[in-house]
């Protein structure tokens, strides 16, 4: 036990397989004092068995919620055992169906007495713990199924990584990253056209000197990970178009472009601007969803110089 304590929630899973081979230990006991011939994990199809008049191993697996494989294995040792035996399908016989044999019936009968004292056991146990674990159980496995455990690590290890990023003003010696960052996206997925290049190799000259801003994701070593632009826009009820975002791919998933994002928007509502207009594609889905949690909408607006653009998109600030 000091070893949970010490590794902590991190070590649950392990925790709980000790607790489960430790009651699987003592339930293998308890068959051997009622002088019963059986495996505790036969449990499950064994019940269900003893319920129905026949079933699949595919029934069952979806029944007891556990896998074909880890069903037919136990089938297969419940056979070998006597307990059961396979029967046609009574409206398909190309189906074999898995019922109790006499054996397995003569066993149902046995066990009932058991599974009272068993049951009167359990309820006792659960009542002298301060915390109900069955209950516990059924609401981790429904938290589980609205997100799993991968799921909840993954977004740990995105918030985590996000600390260790900051969003910085251009400055010319990130002149290199901003380009390479972006004809690498743009190569990947279309092709390199007139306006970018202009952008991407005099960032000064056709962003910042008109009024323009670009923003560059570092990591704790100052590295790029990303970078965005805000482009001035001459005409129309936008000041600004989010343009020129970008995220190395080694980086990906873990929030750069929302931190770019957010910032983004921040400068443009601190410098004037009321709504931000962007451009897209989308077969860029990723993207697109990054660009409506941050508040951007779907609209119709001007003819673009891009030819991938095929979706144009507004933020009110």
């Amino acid at each position: 036990m000091e070893f949970y304590s010490r590794v902590g929630k991190m070590a649950i899973g392990s925790r709980l397989r000790r607790l489960s081979e430790r009651l699987t230990d003592q339930a293998a006991a308890v068959y051997r004092l009622y002088e019963i011939d059986f495996q505790p994990k036969w449990f499950p199809v064994f019940y269900m068995l003893s319920q129905r008049d026949g079933m699949t191993i595919t029934e069952i697996a979806a029944e007891i919620g556990h896998s074909h494989p880890s069903v037919s294995k136990i089938v297969s040792e419940m056979r070998k055992a006597g307990l059961i035996e396979g029967r046609k399908d009574d409206s398909d016989g190309r189906r074999n169906r898995v019922v109790l044999s006499a054996k397995g019936e003569e066993m149902r009968e046995k066990v009932k007495e058991q599974y009272q004292d068993v049951e009167q056991a359990s309820l006792k146990l659960l009542s002298e713990a301060n915390h109900n674990l069955w209950k516990a159980m059924e609401e981790w496995e429904y938290l589980l199924d609205q997100k799993s455990l991968l799921r909840r690590v993954e977004e740990a290890r995105k918030e985590r990584e996000s600390r260790d990023v900051r969003v910085i003003d251009y400055t010319p010696a990130y002149r290199d990253a901003f380009r390479e960052l972006n004809e690498e996206w743009i190569r990947t997925y279309f092709k390199l056209e007139p306006s970018d290049l202009k952008a991407l190799h005099h960032p000064e000259e056709y962003i910042l000197n008109p009024g323009g801003h670009i923003l560059v994701a570092i990591d704790k070593a100052g590295e790029a990970l990303g970078v965005c632009a805000l482009i001035p826009m001459k005409e129309g009820p936008y000041k600004y178009e989010l343009a020129k975002m970008a995220v190395s791919p080694d980086t990906r998933g873990r929030g750069v472009g929302h931190l770019l994002g957010k910032a983004a928007l921040g400068w443009a509502r601190q410098h004037g601007a009321e709504k931000v207009y962007l451009e897209s594609n989308t077969v860029l889905a990723p993207a697109i969803r990054l660009y409506e949690k941050l508040g951007f909408q779907k609209i119709t607006g001007y003819p673009s110089p891009y030819e991938r653009c095929n979706i144009q998109m507004e933020c009110i600030l």
